[in-house]
């Protein structure tokens, strides 16, 4: 029987006129939509490669593929590949991204790495996989009688020179994989305890991996934990690994290749933000609106009851690592909020909700609703709902909405959710953590606006505090987060690895600027970046300005424009240039510059708009914040 894994059930099949349909695009070309809708099926490796040809084709002749974001990765590895480059980039479409693939030779993963003339290395990638298993690490058999611990210390450093040689010769980040054990123990139960098995090195050399992987310019690949999921003794094929040299078996490379389709979205920021749930049936079993608080099944003691209980920890689990959850219901309102303020067996409550919309309007119209309360795109939504016909119906009006098939038991709910990997992430920072509890604090801040007379009065109530600092090594994990996650308010949308944004810390013509924002409701945590160059003498330029929608409204692009002002004329500077790159999602911010009293300055390669402000004439406004600026020496510690 296939595994679970492979068959991603969480994705609806394919239609039957797909082939007709590639064909249709190869022919005519296609518009994202129709190229977003064919990827957002299970596609079996032939029909990933009919997919992954006709996108190429598409490319290739010139089609305008926003809105996924561009991505160009290059795969350094030890074993053949033919398949996984006709699976990626299908897999990648479903995570956001075009992806185009460049690859050295088979098996020259180090001579191309170290060699900085190398074909890879003079392309400008974006990533570098390093795709290597335990063959190749010298893992592959037993050490008793010499130390397995140099043996592991010696495949560690190969992968940390690669990593080294790719950052320094081809200027790229690095993907690196976690290895999977093969189902081949020499002791049975005994070979976990034995130094020097298979087993016990490659588990060495994983948790030797993570280390590596701390740098946050390193991406790292659970390959391992994949294949465990999957099963050992499918993923590894000796058959086809002796004919085909295939990595693993040729039917995981679909599931493989979305595995690492979700990390390159998350890289690019693509990953969802809000899990919106539908409540009878999902949430619990029956219908509140006929069965009652009496009548729905939730709780210990029955298999039903508790399947629905552990839907709802799910849930509790993701918002506590920073994932919004919102109801969407056809209800009447206040019979739909019964269970959560009083079913005793209840674990979501209604403050876990961070948007409630019960009513009898159509689904679409709510999750629009709920996009917009929280201030995201519809496209970082994912629905989860039981009712086969409403999954259908919300891929068909909001396509960009995520929404995972789901069978009838409601026991496999989680693991369909979770295993689809919409909430991808690189890292987890403390403003992860604060996101949420953000949101619960707006309804404090609603209160507030509700009792002010005007905006300016609003603002003041809120007692605000702005810090600003340069960037630095203590901040720069979020600092890079935010370059890359950030799309709606991002001026030129302009992406910087962790050793990009190192760079520029420590270069003289860079002023980069980290803002962060408290009030007497709560903290936001850093909630802005903003790197200035100096172009020449006198001028000095904003080369990227990224920043949280969650704090629009504020005042805080003025109280920043101000410090930059601050800043730069220190520097010298009587100009100051704004630059904006329109993209598909940065619309909001189109007249950001002259509302903040910049003069058009004419037009840049590539339609970029510039901006300029004359800051001898500048005159700092008075602003609703108390102003933090730490000191340098303290902000480097």
């Amino acid at each position: 029987m296939t595994p679970f894994l492979v068959r991603m059930p969480w994705l609806p099949t394919a239609p039957t006129d797909f082939a007709a349909r590639c064909k249709s695009m190869r022919k005519e070309g296609a518009a994202p939509a129709e190229i977003k809708f064919l990827a957002a099926h299970a596609l079996d490796t032939a029909q990933s490669a009919n997919f992954t040809r006709v996108l190429g084709s598409r490319r290739d002749a010139g089609d305008d593929l926003t809105p996924l974001m561009p991505f160009h990765l290059g795969i350094l590895s030890s074993a053949t590949i033919d398949i996984l480059c006709d699976c990626l980039p299908a897999a990648a479409v479903r995570h956001g991204i075009s992806l185009a693939i460049s690859h050295g030779a088979y098996g020259q993963v180090v001579q191309d790495a170290l060699d900085p003339s190398s074909a890879l290395n003079k392309q400008r990638l974006d990533a570098v996989l390093v795709r290597v298993d335990h063959r190749w690490l010298n893992l592959d058999k037993p050490l008793f009688s010499e130390s397995p611990k140099e043996r592991v210390d010696l495949a560690l450093a190969q992968i940390r020179n690669i990593v080294l040689a790719i950052r320094e010769n081809g200027h790229a980040a690095a993907i690196i994989e976690t290895i999977p054990i093969p189902p081949d123990p020499l002791f049975g139960n005994f070979d976990r305890r034995q130094s020097g098995t298979i087993r016990s090195m490659i588990n060495a050399y994983n948790d030797g991996l993570i280390d590596i992987a701390s740098d946050s310019s390193i991406y790292l690949l659970d390959t391992s934990a994949l294949a465990e999921r999957v099963g050992t003794d499918y993923w590894f094929d000796p058959v086809q690994w002796g004919a085909y040299k295939l990595p693993f078996h040729a039917d995981v490379h679909p599931i493989y290749s979305d595995m690492l389709g979700r990390l390159l979205g998350a890289i690019r920021g693509r990953s969802r933000k809000c899990l919106v749930l539908d409540l009878d049936n999902t949430l619990w079993g029956g219908v509140i609106g006929d069965d009652g608080l009496d009548g729905i099944h939730l709780g210990q003691g029955s298999a039903k009851g508790e399947a629905f209980l552990a839907v709802q920890q799910m849930a509790l689990d993701l918002r506590a690592r920073g994932v919004f959850l919102a109801i969407a219901s056809k209800n009447d309102d206040i019979v739909a909020r019964r269970p959560f303020n009083e079913h005793k067996d209840m674990l979501l409550k209604e403050s876990d909700i961070s948007v409630f919309q019960a009513n009898w309007i159509d689904k679409a119209s709510n999750l629009e609703a709920i996009a917009k309360a929280l201030n995201i795109g519809i496209d970082a939504l994912v629905l989860l709902d039981d009712n086969p016909a409403e999954r259908a119906g919300m891929r068909a009006a909001l396509p960009d909405v995520a929404v995972p098939e789901l069978p009838d038991d409601p026991g496999w709910f989680p693991r369909y959710l979770l295993a689809a990997g919409y909430f991808e992430t690189t890292s987890f920072s403390a403003e992860d953590r604060l996101r949420v509890a953000s949101m619960e604090s707006n309804a404090k801040r609603e209160e507030v606006m509700a009792k002010s007379r005007n905006i300016g009065e609003y603002l003041t109530a809120l007692e605000m505090v702005i810090s600003f600092a340069q960037i630095d090594r203590q901040g720069r994990e979020r600092t890079t987060q935010l370059i890359n996650k950030t799309n709606q308010f991002n001026l030129t949308g302009l992406r910087y690895t962790s050793d990009e944004v190192a760079a520029l810390e420590s270069d003289p013509k860079v002023y980069g600027l980290q803002v962060r924002i408290a009030d007497k409701f709560g903290d936001f945590g850093m909630i802005a970046v903003l790197i200035c160059r100096e172009i020449e003498a006198a001028t000095w330029q904003i080369d990227l300005w990224a920043m949280s929608c969650r704090v629009l409204g504020r005042k805080v692009e003025e109280a920043i424009v101000a410090e930059i002002v601050r800043a730069v004329r220190d520097r010298g500077a009587k100009t100051l240039i704004g630059l904006y790159r329109r993209s598909p999602k940065n619309g909001m911010v189109a007249d950001l510059y002259p509302r903040l009293g910049f003069a058009a300055a004419g037009e840049r390669d590539g339609g970029v708009q510039a901006f300029a402000l004359d800051i001898e004439s500048y005159q700092i406004q008075a602003l609703p914040f108390e102003i933090n600026r730490p000191r340098q020496a303290e902000a480097a510690e």
